[in-house]
């Protein structure tokens, strides 16, 4: 297995979050960048699918030009820059 290359970052994280990334790390005897990296994966991951759904969901409303409630509802609440 080919190891990816990486760079060091340097972040400021409350007291409190240190506390249990520590307390965490201790527990499954991983190490805080392992930790932190999974969190900022699974996160960013999170992220792009709800972008992926917000988009579906925008397309879906201005390609449809339907006015259900529920579509109503949605198209009220997205972002139509750069569509005509």
């Amino acid at each position: 297995m080919r190891s990816m290359a990486s760079a060091t970052s340097s972040f400021r994280i409350p007291d409190h979050l240190r506390l249990r990334l520590e307390e965490t790390a201790r527990h499954l005897g991983k190490g805080k960048s392992w930790i932190l990296n999974q969190a900022l994966e699974e996160y960013l991951n999170r992220a792009d699918r709800h972008g992926l759904v917000e988009e579906a969901r925008r397309q879906s409303v201005l390609a449809s030009r339907a006015a259900s409630p529920d579509e109503a509802f949605w198209s009220r609440r997205m972002d139509r820059r750069g569509w005509r």
